[in-house]
């Protein structure tokens, strides 16, 4: 069975959600942070694994579901970060962030037998999910992050390796408060959209 994953930040104002300020003030950006990232880590507590684990920059906090190892993230920036997750594992892995609350079980189910690589590409340009068969970290390396151009280049990166690469859904990343307001509507019953909706009602605090 299949590691799943999630790396993620400790959802702490000011460090989190940036480009939801405004409308939001930063601890309401932190809070939806935090409801992202506790229906992201949920849904992985539901979904089957070999094993579950945070990789966090910062402290665990009550959000944390329990099944999870936690593991500090590595200095550098975020190909190294992500690198260094995978070469942890010691075989199948699915990566995700904290910023796709939509997601489902279903998406993360997934079956290498007949791919060596899964990529989930971001209406950003970016990607949610990476998942490899075989865990190299030197796919990820060098790899320019959080561009327009990033799903694409590290897409190109997994194929040019040879790896037979199976694409998931496109997902939007919850990055401004247009993208919030969309991805809970996809998710009305989510922890996200119910704190969207809280912080709408209340306004600037």
């Amino acid at each position: 069975m299949t590691t799943l994953l999630v790396i993620a930040k400790e959802p702490l104002p000011g460090r989190v959600k940036t480009r939801l300020t405004p409308p939001f003030t930063p601890r309401q950006a932190a809070e939806l942070a935090e409801a992202s990232l506790a229906d992201t880590l949920h849904t992985v507590a539901a979904t089957p694994a070999a094993r579950r684990v945070l990789v966090l920059d910062g402290a665990p906090g009550p959000w944390l579901p329990p099944g999870f190892d936690v593991v500090a993230q590595c200095a550098g920036g975020l190909d190294e970060r992500l690198a260094d997750a995978f070469a942890r594992c010691a075989g199948p892995a699915l990566l995700i962030g904290m910023d796709t609350p939509q997601v489902t079980p279903e998406l993360l189910t997934v079956d290498f037998a007949d791919c060596d690589a899964y990529f989930g590409p971001a209406r950003d340009g970016g990607f949610w999910a990476l998942g490899l068969a075989e865990p190299d970290p030197r796919l990820l390396r060098g790899v320019p992050m959080s561009t327009p151009t990033t799903g694409r280049v590290q897409r190109e990166r997994l194929v040019a390796a040879g790896l037979r690469v199976r694409d998931l859904p496109r997902l939007r990343d919850v990055d401004t408060a247009d993208d919030a307001r969309a991805v809970a509507a996809l998710a009305p019953r989510g922890r996200f959209a119910a704190r969207l909706a809280r912080c709408a009602t209340a306004g600037p605090r």
